[in-house]
């Protein structure tokens, strides 16, 4: 006989809180968990499968609405593999997007590691601050380094 998993036992092993599960649940991810004689929610190992793809669609910041409506269709059988790819393609293209921004910004967060780190990080911290301040008083702006 196949084991079964409490709420607890999927949160623990997943790192979700049982109050997250039982949000999902409401939320109508968890279409596939059964319920015991006392009303329970008792889970499976392909129920673990369907809440592994729920976890890495959410970390990879899918909205609930859409990790929905990809359960809806995984719900719809076979009939709807077009439905699926085409979610997971869309989501796939903003992830990479997304991936290519993180990367640009941490470009330039080495740049100014790199700026810190050098032997000469005073006179080139210096060298901004001067620069900014002869810009803000050509505009005849407040100094924005002023103790005032």
């Amino acid at each position: 006989m196949e084991p079964t998993f409490s709420i607890k036992d999927i949160a623990k092993y997943f790192n979700l809180s049982i109050s997250t599960i039982r949000y999902y649940d409401k939320r109508g991810l968890l279409p596939f968990v059964s319920k015991n004689d006392a009303g329970y929610r008792v889970f499976t190992r392909s129920d673990m499968a369907f809440i592994k793809t729920i976890c890495c669609l959410k970390d990879t910041g899918m909205p609930i609405r859409d990790i929905k409506q990809y359960i809806d269709y995984c719900m719809e059988g076979p009939k709807s593999i077009d439905k699926r790819k085409e979610l997971l393609l869309k989501h796939k293209q903003h992830i990479l997007m997304e991936e290519q921004t993180l990367k640009k910004n941490l470009k330039e967060i080495d740049q100014k590691i790199d700026h810190y780190t050098s032997g000469n990080a005073r006179e080139i911290v210096a060298s901004q601050v001067k620069y900014v301040q002869q810009e803000k008083k050509n505009l005849h702006l407040a100094d924005p380094f002023s103790t005032n």
